[in-house]
């Protein structure tokens, strides 16, 4: 996939105009960048296909040969689902099963490090927000969560689904990728221009429906993959559709290591292709992806705009630690002016 979950730019006010309006330039996120500058807003790389390296020595070639084939075989059964794969028992089963014909384990933990304790990724019992449809009607639902995730590989998509699969927000060349671009269709998946200034309001209001409406959005805030779990910085419009929603943020950080080892090597970056992003995965030996639950940052009652939740949320996910009141962050990669909402 290449640029997920949320992305565009704006010439106008923000749709909730909780911090004024969204200034010109600036992508909302997006998973899979794989190094493709497709418009003046996307994030340039900063991390290059060198960055990815085995922290193990690899599979031998016999044993990559069967997991190649283990591989397009589940692929295989993936795509042959069709529509059905928007039902999200069988989505996350296929997810499951892609990541097991590849050999990646997956542990799923929560704050606190412990594996299998994570809350689901969902939050439920929140506060109603009454949309339009909703007032007409007299009643209120309860909305969705807008789940943000760093952002390393398309395997983070996969991994995703694989814990809970949630409504994906690309940009829209992810549609025309081999496997990844059929898998995000037939998930359902929104895609977006990111190269039109003029999309961005629409996005964010078309995102806060989705929300309003109770279902749970995932978005990748960084624009553009990176090597390790810690660098980037999170653009902020789609905190906005959270807040004009009253929708919680659930962050979650993705990190990868072989035989308990951190380790680069499924990283998806720069002018990396997807063909060999895929080789070293698939010889990748004891390949696990880490996808640790943190407490969801909630929105209603809370005098916040999208810079502070967005910051908030950013500290949680990349491993800030700072401080509040502590002074500005440091300036991250990828955070230079211009180049973030």
């Amino acid at each position: 996939m290449n640029g997920a979950l949320p992305g565009g730019v704006v010439n106008g006010p923000s749709p909730g105009g909780v911090d004024g309006p969204l200034p010109a330039g600036g992508v909302v996120s997006g998973p899979l960048s794989g190094g493709v500058v497709n418009g003046p807003f996307d994030v340039r790389p900063v991390c290059s296909p060198g960055c990815a390296v085995h922290a193990v020595p690899r599979l031998p070639l016999p044993g990559t040969v069967r997991r190649a084939a283990a591989f397009a075989g589940a692929v295989g059964r993936t795509l042959a689902a069709g529509p059905r794969l928007a039902d999200p028992v069988r989505l996350r089963a296929h997810a499951r099963a892609l990541l097991a014909a590849l050999a990646v384990g997956l542990e799923v933990r929560g704050a606190e490090g412990a594996a299998g304790a994570a809350d689901p990724l969902s939050v439920t019992g929140t506060e109603p927000v009454a949309g339009p449809a909703e007032r007409v009607a007299g009643a209120a639902r309860a909305p969705g969560t807008l789940i943000v995730l760093n952002h390393v590989s398309w395997l983070d998509i996969v991994a995703l689904l694989a814990v809970e699969p949630a409504t994906l927000l690309a940009k829209r060349e992810v549609g025309r990728w081999p496997l990844v671009g059929g898998l995000a269709r037939r998930a359902g998946t929104h895609f977006i221009d990111r190269t039109d200034p003029r999309r961005l309001p629409c996005i964010v209001r078309e995102l806060s429906a989705l929300l309003v409406a109770g279902r749970s959005v995932a978005v990748f805030p960084q624009a553009t993959t990176w090597c390790t779990a810690e660098q980037g910085a999170f653009r902020r419009a789609t905190f906005q559709a959270a807040l004009d929603a009253g929708a919680p943020v659930r962050p979650v950080t993705v990190a990868y290591a072989q035989q308990g080892r951190p380790t680069t090597v499924a990283a998806f970056c720069g002018d990396d292709t997807f063909a060999a992003s895929l080789r070293r995965v698939v010889a990748a030996r004891g390949l696990t992806v880490r996808v640790t639950v943190h407490p969801a940052l909630p929105t209603v009652g809370r005098d916040l705009d999208r810079r502070a939740l967005a910051a908030a949320a950013e500290r949680v996910v990349l491993g800030g630690g700072r401080v509040p009141g502590a002074g500005a962050a440091p300036a991250r990669a990828g955070q230079a002016l211009g180049t973030y909402l």
